[in-house]
């Protein structure tokens, strides 16, 4: 053991031993993780992110879904509704994530967020320019209109990494 873990076992803290190896490690790096989209490219992603949750059309909303999305790319609804909140706090559990992945599941919640929000007559917008974050990451706010009066009824930030393909690989949304 080196003298730097006796100390700390020494002085009761738990020591976790350092795993040795030749090898490389099989976690990928930050770089690895995420694409860096160009301009152009990210301004039509963020424009088809837009529109997959407000297009009427079924058959073109999950085009839409597959030409945003990474086959595994990930939403995280980091804020989950009160409802969901106060239920799980009733159990004992903290505020629980919401955790959306694939195709299959993107196509149920855009198609359940456009029966629920656009079909009674509101509208989603982008309301912020993206703004390039560290890590390859880009962050954009987006607002849930009205349609009859204009006025917002909801908002929220997107914070998005991309596959190599471009398209979006994870998504932690923030409603509020």
């Amino acid at each position: 053991m080196a003298p730097e873990e006796r100390s700390r076992r020494d002085a009761g803290l738990t020591v976790i031993p350092r795993r040795e190896s030749p090898r490389r490690s099989r976690c990928p790096r930050i770089a690895d993780m995420s694409y860096e989209p160009t301009a152009t490219e990210l301004k039509q992603l963020i424009d088809d992110y837009i529109d997959q949750w407000n297009e009427p059309d079924t058959a073109r909303r999950h085009a839409l879904i597959r030409r945003v999305w990474a086959v595994d790319g990930v939403q995280v609804l980091v804020n989950p509704p009160r409802e969901i909140r106060d239920g799980a706090a009733m159990y004992g559990i903290a505020h629980p994530p919401l955790v959306v992945q694939g195709h299959d599941a993107f196509d149920a919640r855009v198609d359940r967020a456009y029966e629920m929000f656009v079909e009674p007559g509101y509208v989603f917008e982008r309301s912020s320019e993206p703004v390039r974050q560290p890590g390859a990451a880009v962050t954009f706010s987006w607002v849930m209109r009205n349609r009859a009066d204009g006025t917002v009824a909801g908002a929220g930030l997107e914070v998005l990494t991309f596959a190599e393909d471009g398209r979006i690989r994870t998504d932690h949304q923030y409603v509020g």
